[in-house]
């Protein structure tokens, strides 16, 4: 059967408030983009808004794009007028309905992820591909709903220094874990238990369904914030971004054990000095490598 997808434009708040209800309310999925995208006027969004130190604050567009997807256009119809009065839409903006042709939409999101090498002897393969190199370790990744599946290149940088670093039986600690794809990789790599965090419950749940799948669920755990173990490691990594670090610094510093190190990706080239200054008590940080614009920074643990 087909769907239906209404779109409409209006304020980036009133899109906050709309799509949360349009979800409860039983629209399938909900996006929300720069309604100038494609003109002079589009805003890129590929750094975080503001200093570190600012208030966290939702990054925004002067107009935003609503399109949201529901099973039929009855449904739509009949929901739509009041859902805007809710959301404090008014007065309610025109919409447009446009009929989508029904598709397997799960086996067209999967096409877009396929096996990718991160280094020599280690690869990332979606759960749905058979591995390409059976000499390799191949990282069974299923992201469903979490941040991970290995395509962004933050995540490679993190693995490969992982494959460089990881001593056996090491212990390791990944925080921002979202798919487990890391800790799930120092596992894998040799790590003697590997701990995630992550403060999304779906992520956690995520990480432990992959852990499953890559037969490493005795040498990994994965917690919400506050409910891992309190313990020091011989490694830790963050793939987040540049303002958590930040702001998690007096927190990941300590985690380092003596002779360790720490990994820290989602940051741009020019956010690296700032992040390694923050970390500067507890490690000596500079930038390892660089993939289309993304630093790694790590380093040893000051002892």
């Amino acid at each position: 059967m087909p769907l239906t997808a209404v779109t409409l434009e209006l304020a980036p708040e009133q899109a906050d408030r709309l799509g949360d209800t349009l979800l409860d309310e039983g629209a399938l999925a909900v996006d929300v983009s720069d309604a100038h995208a494609g003109t002079p006027a589009e805003q890129a969004v590929f750094d975080e808004p503001g200093h570190w130190d600012d208030a966290p604050r939702p990054i925004r567009w002067e107009r935003a794009r609503l399109t949201a997807l529901f099973p039929d256009r009855a449904l739509a119809e009949r929901i739509l007028p009041g859902l805007l009065a809710r959301s404090g839409v008014e007065p309610a903006p025109p919409w447009s309905m446009t009929r989508v042709p029904d598709e397997d939409w799960v086996a067209l999101t999967q096409r877009e992820f396929v096996p990718m090498q991160v280094s020599p002897g280690l690869w990332i393969v979606p759960s749905w591909h058979e591995p390409p190199d059976a000499s390799a370790i191949s990282l069974r990744i299923d992201p469903g709903r979490a941040f991970g599946s290995g395509s962004h290149p933050t995540t490679r940088l993190c693995l490969r220094h992982l494959a460089e670093h990881i001593r056996p039986g090491a212990r390791v600690l990944d925080y921002g874990c979202g798919s487990g794809v890391l800790a799930i990789g120092a596992a894998r790599l040799g790590a003697a238990r590997a701990v995630g965090v992550d403060i999304d419950p779906e992520a956690v749940r995520t990480a432990r369904a992959n852990a499953q799948l890559n037969c490493v669920d005795d040498r990994t755990e994965f917690h919400l914030p506050g409910d891992e173990p309190v313990d020091e490691y011989e490694g830790v990594v963050a793939n987040i971004l540049a303002r958590p670090l930040l702001a998690m610094a007096p927190l990941l510093g300590p985690r380092v054990g003596r002779g360790g190190w720490i990994a820290l990706a989602g940051l741009l080239e020019a956010q690296a000095e700032s992040v390694a200054q923050a970390y500067a008590p507890w490690a000596r940080l500079e930038v390892a490598a660089v993939d289309e614009g993304w630093a790694l920074l790590a380093g040893p643990r000051i002892d």
